[in-house]
């Protein structure tokens, strides 16, 4: 049957990466970042659901290769209950690694394993409204408390790039005082402990499985860890296809992401289409 030629990678080494998950999909890791890739980005993020196609794509598509993993700066919980992932039958292969793997979520077992928050978490959560209100920050600017993060968010603002633009430098600042670095986002700055990732989580998780293939599907900056770990993989000879989940146009950090790109898929709803095929290909070879 094949794969439909719209889902055909630009690059030699995504059609090769996708030719080895296609050709040993037990050895395959599928691994996918949630806000913009497996569910719309929405003003708020607590009213973020994965699209509405992604619990039966995934439930299709799980079985067939080695094992699925939602990697996320969201608390697991969340992503686990804004994904519809609790109880469905297939999904048993699924993995959540939140706050950048920090937290995990295990579908076959339904446990939720959450460290306590790094101090430096807890002491910034008290200062930062004080630091906002002294940084003058616009109309609209709000905080999202992930437990282990800050999400500070423009979104809402007038003009939500110039607004993150003159508070980045002061957040980076008070971000290092309290022992915690910067990630920007889609009109987003997330404070967080250093030296956790979704490339560390996603490396992880590959050694976990004793994973040859990899196919990572990302939106923004905080996909390109993962991007580069997959790459990294790759220069030592072990296949990977990286996806962009959105326009080649718009937003510089996503262009960003899509040059990076093998394949780049219209947002969520493209990404479902071609998770759907490639479950619906491996079925034809069992």
């Amino acid at each position: 049957m094949g794969i439909p030629e719209q889902f055909t990678p630009s690059t030699a080494a995504g059609r090769d990466g996708l030719a080895a998950l296609l050709a040993a999909p037990g050895e395959a890791v599928v691994a996918l970042d949630f806000d913009g890739t497996l569910a719309p980005i929405v003003a708020d993020p607590t009213a973020a659901r994965a699209h509405p196609r992604a619990a039966a794509v995934l439930s299709a598509l799980a079985p067939r290769v080695g094992a699925v993993a939602v990697v996320t700066g969201r608390p697991a919980a969340d992503a686990v209950a804004y994904g519809g992932f609790d109880g469905v039958p297939g999904l048993e292969h699924l993995t959540v690694l939140g706050q950048y793997g920090a937290e995990r979520w295990d579908a076959h077992t339904g446990e939720l394993t959450a460290p306590e928050p790094p101090a430096g978490v807890a002491a910034a959560r008290t200062a930062l409204p004080d630091l906002l209100t002294r940084e003058g920050a616009p109309e609209g600017t709000w905080t999202e408390d992930k437990g282990r993060a800050l999400a500070v968010h423009t979104r809402r603002t007038a003009e939500p790039q110039p607004a993150m633009d003159r508070l980045r430098a002061p957040l980076a600042a008070f971000a290092a005082e309290h022992g915690l670095v910067v990630e920007p986002g889609r009109f987003v700055l997330e404070l967080r402990p250093p030296g956790v990732d979704k490339g560390g989580a996603l490396e992880a998780f590959l050694a976990e499985h004793s994973a040859r293939t990899v196919l990572y599907a990302g939106d923004d900056l905080g996909d390109l860890a993962a991007f580069a770990a997959v790459e990294k993989r790759r220069a030592e000879g072990l296949p990977g296809l990286l996806v962009c989940s959105g326009p080649t146009t718009g937003e510089a950090r996503v262009r960003e992401l899509a040059d990076r790109a093998d394949l780049v898929v219209p947002g969520p709803a493209g990404l479902m289409d071609l998770l759907a095929a490639l479950a619906e290909e491996l079925g034809t070879q069992a």
